[in-house]
């Protein structure tokens, strides 16, 4: 048997639910979540899942996600592509963290020929002046098109 009350939120009649609210009121007002302490941030908060508050979760299980989501929205790519180009290091063969190099040095150029991975290491090194020649010989070694460098003369004999 169903009972039929006034809710004291909203004030219409409706299907008593728990505290003598209607369920949209329950759950704005008498409702409240349980606090716990997350696993990875050891904050008192409302455990999302497997132990962890929501920001914890999204960061700990949605970061890759999140990062083809934004390499798709700034080069173009879709998720499959971006993680067949930064599955390694084209250099060293690292496969931890690899970032996406553009071989012409043109960021509007988004085609997959153009697109290598590298690892923080490499990928510095190729845009540092001191190491760029070897980093550029390491990669036409493996098979690579390179931009041609464009030398700059600074001597003052004129």
């Amino acid at each position: 048997m169903r009972k039929i009350i006034k809710c004291p939120g909203c004030g219409k009649e409706v299907e008593h639910h728990a505290k003598g609210y209607c369920y949209n009121c329950y759950k704005r007002l008498a409702w409240k979540r349980k606090k716990k302490v997350c696993k990875r941030c050891q904050r008192e908060m409302p455990i999302h899942a497997k132990g962890l508050c929501g920001g914890c979760y999204n960061f700990v299980f949605h970061l890759d996600k999140n990062k083809a989501w934004s390499q798709m929205k700034l080069y173009g790519l879709k998720y499959d592509t971006y993680k067949k180009i930064t599955e390694k290091c084209v250099i060293c063969g690292f496969d931890k963290i690899v970032d996406l190099h553009h071989l012409d040095e043109d960021k509007q150029n988004n085609s997959e020929n153009n697109l290598i991975g590298l690892c923080p290491n490499h990928h510095q090194m190729l845009h540092n002046f001191q190491f760029r020649k070897e980093i550029r010989e390491l990669l036409k070694q493996k098979g690579y098109e390179l931009k041609k460098d464009v030398k700059l003369d600074f001597s003052l004999d004129k």
